[in-house]
Parts: structure tokens; sequence; C-alpha cells
């Protein structure tokens, strides 16, 4: 598909500023970053040098101001170059979004409506996702997701280098995003720390795919090479902690002007070689690419296949508890040295023997009372075997009988199906999937569904994210033997697992709480069975892969890895 981008003038060529990936900075993808000093001072200058028509005053909007009877405003936290940026909430949903507002009559409106659009067709879940793009009352704006439990790359990246394998994950996880995004003809064009957030699981999401470009009217002639040097200077900050340009951006700390492009093994020690050398393959530098025996990278699909091409680098090694030296415990030995010696108690000496007449007559009145004690323990150990046998026996049978009687009905008990009263989607990393069809998930005869986002790869989710799923209300606290859930797709294959947790919306993770069966399926029906029956109000369906299946009109989904759910249903033991 031939690239296309998103903009109509090119800011980085006009100002005659460093690249695009160097000074494209500014206000991130919700505008939740200002624009730092050095910035500034570059979009002045090129106001100054090249005069452009006025933009629009942005419209006079305020915190409460509600958009298609949805949307509320809640705080303005970017406004620049004729729009604003807003975070909001969706009173529908009930969730925090994001909002991007230009006047209708903009120069760039048509522009951000046609960027909003494809990439919310896109539907990837490693991009934040464009949720609405509309034009009404003479305004256009663009609702995104917003994901406040996310960090974005640029504190990270100022409180020091990542290890190793966080720099890989992070060029990895990008430069494949990228290279999915440019198969469909879309660029970023702005990708910089501010654009770049990670979540909780350590999946990174990339926000502003086409729009941010829209909005300030940035193009590229060569999308693909943009884009790829961006992210050669995103690599470049992780290993460095330091920009990759002699300007400080983004809150990190440019390079000394008389140093030029040096490799990041030569800013920084300890610096993984091979990560070092993608770095500068992709920090292509209008040709003045510093290491000419490897051809530089300039695609993020050549970048993505370089990446998968190196030797794995594995997480590092979780660090032992230690635990304080307590008062009795003694040092270590050093090597080559003897342990401290302990000192054994000498046992005293035994009493003098009495010898002659005396000591024969004292031996054979300790052997006569020893004869007479066995005697008497033998008699009374009898007598109380022949009293107390009867009892004993009577005793034991009863026992028997209790514990027979408490394990059958233990493991025998009565099963019935549990009543489901409400549900709610579980998202722990702030990426939902369909909070509004989660009603149809039970209760409806299988005539409706909740479908997940489609992924590209699969059939585990663990690329992407821990898993998704859903919280049962059963609407007290129920001993739960089994479940039984209805999908939509069959193939290889769906893991599904039941976990009990504490509330409709649990803050904690999976791992955090005691699951009850899983189980793997290709076929449209799971059954799971609690091998011992636990007693909770609230029950998780986790979903951790999907099969792959062909573009579905009826959900309205793309071909590609996906699961939908339709009758749920639990059962559990009667008292």
């Amino acid at each position: 598909m031939a690239e296309r981008s998103t903009a109509a003038v090119d800011v980085a060529n006009e100002s005659g500023q460093a690249p695009l990936a160097a000074g494209a900075g500014g206000v991130t993808g919700d505008g939740a970053t200002a624009q730092s000093e050095t910035q500034d001072a570059e979009r002045k200058t090129s106001e100054e040098t090249a005069p452009t028509p006025p933009h629009p005053e942005p419209p006079e909007l305020h915190s409460g101001h509600r958009l298609a009877r949805r949307y509320r405003l809640e705080e303005c936290v970017t406004r620049v170059d004729g729009f604003s940026s807003w975070r909001a909430v969706d009173e529908k949903l009930r969730r925090a979004v994001g909002v991007h507002l230009l006047p209708a009559d903009h120069p760039r409106a048509r522009t951000v409506l046609s960027a909003a659009r494809s990439a919310a067709l896109l539907g990837d879940p490693r991009f934040v996702q464009v949720l609405d793009a509309v034009e009404e009352n003479e305004l256009v704006y663009v609702v995104h997701e917003w994901l406040p439990d996310a960090t974005e790359l640029g504190p990270l990246l100022a409180s020091g280098p990542l290890e190793p394998y966080e720099a890989y994950q992070l060029v990895s996880q990008v430069s494949q995003a990228m290279a999915a995004a440019h198969r469909e003809g879309l660029s970023h064009l702005r990708l910089n720390p501010g654009s770049v957030l990670r979540s909780e699981s350590g999946q990174y999401r990339i926000r502003g795919l086409a729009v941010d470009a829209a909005l300030r009217g940035i193009e590229s002639e060569r999308p693909k090479r943009t884009d790829t040097e961006a992210i050669g200077a995103l690599l470049y900050s992780a290993l460095t902690g330091r920009w990759p340009y002699p300007e400080d951006a983004h809150g990190l700390k440019g390079l000394p002007k008389d140093l030029g492009l040096a490799s990041p093994d030569q800013v920084r020690a300890g610096v993984h070689r091979g990560l070092s050398g993608l770095a500068m393959r992709a920090l292509i530098n209008d040709g003045a690419h510093p290491s000419r025996h490897e051809q530089p990278l300039t695609t993020p699909e050549e970048l993505a296949k370089a990446v998968a091409a190196l030797p794995r680098i594995r997480p590092p090694e979780p660090q032992a508890p230690t635990f304080p030296q307590t008062a009795y415990r003694q040092p270590p030995a050093r090597p080559g040295q003897p342990g401290p010696t302990r000192q054994v108690p000498v046992p005293p000496p035994p009493p003098p023997a009495l010898s002659g007449r005396a000591g024969k007559a004292f031996k054979w009145s300790v052997a006569a009372l020893l004869i007479a004690a066995l005697g008497l323990g033998s008699w009374q150990v009898a007598d109380t075997l022949m009293n107390r046998g009867g009892q004993s026996g009577s005793t034991q049978q009863q026992q028997q009988q209790q514990k027979g009687s408490t394990s059958t009905g233990t493991q025998h008990g009565t099963p019935k199906p549990l009543a489901i009263q409400n549900a709610k989607e579980y998202a722990p990393d702030g990426s939902p999937q369909h909070p509004d069809q989660v009603q149809n998930t039970y209760g409806n005869g299988g005539a409706k569904y909740w479908i997940t986002h489609t992924f590209d790869d699969g059939p585990e989710l663990a690329s992407y994210k821990a898993g998704v799923g859903i919280v049962y209300d059963l609407g007290s606290a129920q001993k739960v033997s089994g479940g039984t859930i209805t999908f939509r797709y069959s193939g290889s294959y769906t893991a599904v697992s039941l976990y009990a947790t504490d509330s409709l919306s649990p803050s904690t993770q999976p791992s955090g709480m005691h699951q009850l069966a899983s189980t793997r399926t290709d076929s449209n029906t799971a059954q799971l069975s609690v091998k011992s029956p636990v007693s909770t109000r609230f029950v998780l369906v986790w979903i951790t892969a999907m099969p792959k299946s062909d573009a579905d009109p009826t959900t309205y989904s793309r071909a590609g890895y996906k699961q939908a759910i339709t009758n749920v249903s639990f059962t559990g033991l009667s008292s």
C-alpha cells in the first residue's frame, strides 16, 4: 500500500532544525506534556522567518461543557496552534477519555477528521484507540482513550537508562506496531518520549497515530524513514538516558555539541552492543550514518526484523530478599579459611564404681527393683486394654462414620445453578475491550455477544496484555463448584480461567487472586470444574489466549485473533 501522510506542512524542513525525531517535541498525543523551552524557541524562529496564515482561535469552552450530551470536559491540558486538548469523562460509559477540539473552519480541520477516522479503523491495541471523530455545532472534536494507569516514557527515561531487557521490549514493541501501521498506510511523524506510554503490565502503547501530525500540520516525504529515525532516538535515549541530538528535549539532556553522534556504548559504559548498533543504524541523520559497515535501517519493518534477529536478551534475575543478621548468627567463613570452631562441652567423669561386697549388694537391689517395676507396669497396661477396649472401638467407629458423612457432604453435595446479578469488564491495564457489551454475556439466550478487540498475533495475548475478562456478581457468597462459558469462535485455541475475587471492580491482578479452575479448548464451549468448591460472591472469567477467525459482520470485527462470549453460567453446592 502506498505511503500516505496526514498533514500539510513539514515544520522541521521549514525551520531548518534537526530531523523530525529530534525537533518534533511539543505536546503529546493528549496534550499531557508541555513544550520545552528549546521547542518554543524553534517555533518562534519559524514564525519569524516564514509568515504563516493566522489560525482561528480555539473555541472558548470551559470545564463542565458537554459534547454530544455525552462527553463532559473536565480539564484543559493544552491550548496551542488553534486547537485545545482536554481530559474529559464519557458519561455514558463512565470512563475518562481525551478530547482534541478545534473550530470547524480551522485550515486543518478536515485533515484531522480524516486522520482520526483512518486511525480508528486500524483497531490495533498497541495504539491508544480513537473512539470518536465528529463535526457538529461549528466544532471538530476527536475522542481517544485515556490511560490513567500508564506512564509516559519521558519521566521513565529522565530517571535513568533502562535495563537492556526493557530497552529491547521498547524497541521491539514500538517497531512492530509502527510496521503494522505503515502496512495500512498510516504514519505517526511525531514519535517521541511523550507519545509512548508504558502500562503496569509492561506493554508499550503509542498515542497520536496520524492525529498528532495532522493537528500540527506536519508531513514528510519519507514517513517510514521519519518514524524509523524516531524509534532509533527512543532506543538511544533508553540506552543512555540522553537525547541523541545537541538540543535538550523531552526532559533529557542532549549530547555535547562537539561530540557528534556518538554510539550509545561510547556515551555510557555497559550498554548492550547489539542494541547500540541497532540504534545507530536507525538514526540515519540525513545520511550521516556513523556505522558504515552495516546498512542503515530505513523502515520500521526492517528495524523490527533486525530486533528479532538479535540473540535473546533475558530479563534480569529477581533479587533474593535480604534479611537482617541476628545477634546469634555467626559470620560466614572466608574462602580458604577454616570456619569458626565450636567448643563441645566435655561430659563429667562417671562416679567411681563400688567395689567388693557392698557393690554386689547394690547391684542385686537395683535389679530387683527393676523387675518389680516392669511387672507392675505390665499389669496396669493389660487392665487398661481389657476395660477400655470396647469403648475405644465404639469411639473409632463413630469417628469414621462422622468423617465419611462430612466427606460425602463436601464432595457430593447437590449441585445447583447460581444466578448472576451483575457483571463488569475487568481491565487492570486500563485498556478495556467493550464494557457496554458485558450484559450480553448472561441471560440473553445466546443472541448477543461481548466481543474482544482483534489482535494480530496469537493465540497467546502475552505480547499485548496479560489477558481480558469479566467479573460476575452472584449477589451473595456462594460455594462455586464450576462454570460453563459459550464462545462464538472455535479453533486453536481459547485459554480461560476462573478466579475468586473480592469485588466487582477488583484492584488486584489475577496473580493475587485465588484460582478456581483453568482449561484450554478448541470448541465453542468451555467446561470448568472446581476441585474444592470455594465460597465467593465475585467470579472473574479471565481469557489469556484466543483462536484466529475470519472477519465477522455479526460482531463487526476484522480477521485476526479474537473471541466473543455469549452464555456464562455457574454452578454451586447446596448447603
